[in-house]
């Protein structure tokens, strides 16, 4: 696991805690109408048991404002203390000040500088913003976004590039403006009282490269917990692939201390998808472990029909389904490596590398599945039950190896 480039400041929202030093943090939004309060406690539910640790509700009217005390309410009585996080823009200082219950109810508040206010309302209206998390004791996220990025600021720096003997290009401006905006407010905010261990900082971008960038820039130039995140990321796999490769660079530096991975469900796709995807990613990385690993080969000429496919996705399932169990019985269980391999070639090479592994017989080889754990083989398995036998060797080793003294 890389280290940070500079050693952030703890921030504690509710039970979490983000940057110094503690794991990254998985965090999602809802999508539903948070006036809505039992669609909203649904999905707010959903994205915690599938181990979102922060869940964003949006905070945009008063009948939002009047909601989030009820959604909290309901979520305790499930027994879920997963923290919330309003999010607010344009109007987050008036909804704050006249719904306490709602601030109070919140575990940190996400503002955007870009809109909290036009002119001379501008540096107001934060100023009531950080007020009100003083007065509530509560953490904000000051996120920026280049879509609604601060225009004095933009036009202030632009007009300074425009008298430069070598004017940079407006995407170097537009990366400038990104971290002045994120650093300027924090400075802000600290002066008025709230501490660095009160801050969190995002500079959103829906370009990889451009993400990148600008998250170095702010890793550089600033000491302040990081969200990272690509925004917009887009839908299915240009979604998945573009937060990843973004997100796993950044990452792999050092930097950033909470994700969130922003996919655009697909419809009737469940919200739960985009908690799934930045467990994997810090999973890969090897930076946290959240459930048990089937390492299976993609198949070639050589292996046998989709016997193996068929067993690595009943495996998957079979570790899914006894994972809420196994994590409080066998803690350890969410580093366990399971390989489910095709054929002869690198079967048994992939298995001993596993906790457990199985190698399936390809084309023109003998029926028997040898079977390793840790390295060793300690099983051939024939026959029509082959799945059934390797599924009870599994939950056999989970016992055997996870059990706590």
């Amino acid at each position: 696991m890389s280290p940070h480039r500079h050693p952030t400041t703890a921030v504690q929202v509710g039970p979490v805690q983000i940057g110094g030093g503690a794991p990254l943090v998985v965090q999602s939004m809802t999508n539903t109408d948070t006036a809505d309060v039992a669609a909203s406690v649904r999905q707010v539910a959903e994205l915690a048991r599938a181990g979102s640790e922060l869940v964003r509700l949006t905070v945009n009217n008063e009948e939002a404002a009047r909601a989030v005390p009820a959604i909290r309410e309901a979520l305790d009585a499930l027994g879920l203390a997963v923290p919330l996080i309003g999010d607010f823009h344009f109007n987050g200082h008036r909804l704050l000040a006249d719904y306490p219950e709602c601030a109070q109810a919140l575990a940190k508040y996400r503002i955007n500088p870009g809109n909290v206010g036009r002119g001379e309302k501008r540096d107001s209206q934060f100023a009531t913003l950080i007020e009100l998390a003083l007065r509530h004791d509560r953490p904000v996220r000051i996120g920026v976004n280049w879509g609604s990025l601060d225009p004095e600021l933009v036009a202030r720096l632009m007009d300074a590039n425009g008298r430069l003997a070598q004017p940079a290009s407006v995407r170097e401006v537009t990366y400038e403006a990104m971290v002045t905006s994120a650093l300027e407010s924090a400075r802000q905010a600290e002066a008025i009282g709230l501490g660095r261990d009160r801050i969190v900082l995002s500079c959103k971008m829906s370009g990889v490269q451009d993400l990148i960038t600008v998250y170095r820039r702010l890793a550089e130039r600033g000491d302040y917990a990081l969200h990272l995140g690509l925004t917009e990321a887009g839908m299915g796999a240009k979604g998945i692939v573009a937060s990843t490769a973004a997100l796993a660079v950044l990452l792999q530096e050092g930097i950033g201390d909470t994700i969130r991975v922003s996919l655009t469900p697909e419809p009737g796709a469940p919200r739960s998808r985009e908690v799934e995807v930045a467990q994997e990613i810090l999973q890969a990385l090897e930076l946290r472990a959240f459930a048990p690993q089937v390492t299976a080969c993609p198949g070639c000429g050589r292996t046998t029909s989709t016997a193996f496919q068929q067993l690595a996705l009943d495996i998957q399932n079979h570790l899914r389904q006894r994972l809420p169990e196994w994590r409080q019985a066998y803690p350890g269980v969410v580093a366990m490596r399971v390989a489910v391999m095709g054929c002869v070639v690198n079967g048994p090479g992939e298995s001993k590398h596993a906790n457990i592994g199985i190698s399936l017989p390809g084309n023109g080889e003998r029926p028997a599945a040898p079977v390793y754990i840790d390295g060793e083989k300690v099983a051939t398995l024939k026959g029509e039950g082959i799945a059934e036998d390797f599924i009870r060797l599994v939950d056999q080793y989970v016992v055997a190896h996870y059990a706590t003294p």
